[in-house]
């Protein structure tokens, strides 16, 4: 069993190849419209009424370019956004016009629309979460940017709700480490494969 340190030192390692296979990555808004077309084919959402997409940031996979599309299918959409206690917080989307650029050039919800009630969600109220990611194995182990933001915004979600992720093939690894609060994915999709995970 790997030690705390030892993890999080493979785990730096892994995150800086990541960075730099999905920085390297061409193509990327071709990629991402049939990662984001494979998410919007799955059975778990065509089900959901309630879904949480991730809006990209730098080179990410693009999922701006189909929210879009996401907003005019009738469910209800949800974005994610970080407070000043650097926690998620979660947004119900109606509109594009309802977003901006924030802090970090990072595209997120006006400010002055996040404290309506109308506009705020319960983790406990999503049905299907789409997850960003730096790194992924094919067992569902999920490597972020290490602040843990989103392990303890999933940690509150419903059992039921299925977690999948979008990535690049080329931020898939033979193995991430893992830690014990570390959550696994249902489901991996790339621009060529859509992976089981092991899920919590």
């Amino acid at each position: 069993m790997m030690s705390e340190s030892a993890i999080r030192e493979k785990k730096d390692l892994l995150r800086k190849q990541a960075h730099a296979n999905r920085n390297a990555q061409e193509n990327k808004d071709d990629l991402s419209r049939r990662i984001v077309g494979a998410f919007m084919a799955l059975p778990e959402y065509a089900t959901a009424e309630v879904v949480m997409f991730y809006i990209d940031v730098r080179s990410e996979v693009r999922t701006r370019l189909d929210l879009e599309l996401a907003l005019k299918s009738g469910k209800t959409i949800v974005v994610p956004w970080c407070n000043a206690e650097g926690e998620l917080e979660l947004f119900r989307l109606d509109s594009m016009n309802e977003l901006e650029l924030g802090m970090y050039r990072i595209l997120e919800p006006k400010a002055e629309l996040r404290t309506l009630p109308e506009k705020q969600v319960d983790v406990e109220s999503l049905d299907l979460i789409m997850v960003p990611g730096v790194g992924f194995d094919r067992r569902g182990a999920r490597m972020g940017h290490g602040k843990g933001y989103y392990d303890k915004l999933l940690q509150h979600a419903r059992r039921d709700t299925p977690l999948v992720a979008l990535a690049f093939e080329c931020q898939l690894f033979d193995e991430i480490p893992v830690a014990h609060h570390d959550i696994f994915m249902d489901k991996i999709i790339t621009e060529d494969h859509v992976y089981q995970g092991k899920g919590r």
